[in-house]
């Protein structure tokens, strides 16, 4: 009898990559000369898993979130890995932008990608498993299309391959 692969799809990041970024993001923003003087504030809370960026105006909260990303990039996440909520005005004439930190895939997005690893027709069984898509098959070539066609489309949640057995 063939042995059966499989591998998971996930959404999972590095939560010390994460951090890292933030710290990096916080020394670069302290020591630019276009943010000497002005009020600016980065602020990651675990418990809620929320990015609270503050600026005094919005070109600089702007600013702040391609730094934020760019540095993310760096660290080797996804961009997607933040879900803007929204943006307002905040105390002193600033600027506050609330972000999501995206660590799961939704279920009606997992039911997507299962549906579309059935639509490819190969021998493959693809299940939501708790946070995780498990892919199993007898075929290492067939599970790799499978990443491939996962990883060309277009998800909202940042997508990870987890467990390759």
């Amino acid at each position: 009898m063939a042995k059966e692969h499989s591998f998971d799809i996930s959404a999972k990041i590095d939560m010390q990559l994460f951090k890292n970024a933030i710290n990096l993001v916080e020394r670069e923003i302290a020591n630019r000369y276009d943010f000497k003087g002005t009020t600016f504030e980065i602020n990651y809370k675990e418990k809620e898993n929320v990015l609270v960026l503050v600026a005094s105006s919005d070109n600089k909260l702007d600013t702040l979130k391609d730094i934020v990303i760019a540095k993310l990039l760096k660290q080797g996440l996804s961009s997607k890995v933040l879900d803007e909520l929204r943006v307002e005005d905040a105390s002193g004439g600033t600027r506050k932008a609330t972000f999501k930190v995206v660590d799961y895939i939704e279920s009606k997005e997992a039911k997507k990608i299962v549906a579309d690893i059935k639509k490819m027709k190969l021998k493959v069984n693809a299940q939501i498993e708790c946070d995780h898509i498990r892919v199993k098959g007898a075929k290492l070539d067939d599970l790799q299309k499978v990443m491939k066609m996962v990883r060309e489309g277009d998800w909202e949640a940042p997508i990870v391959f987890e467990n390759m057995r």
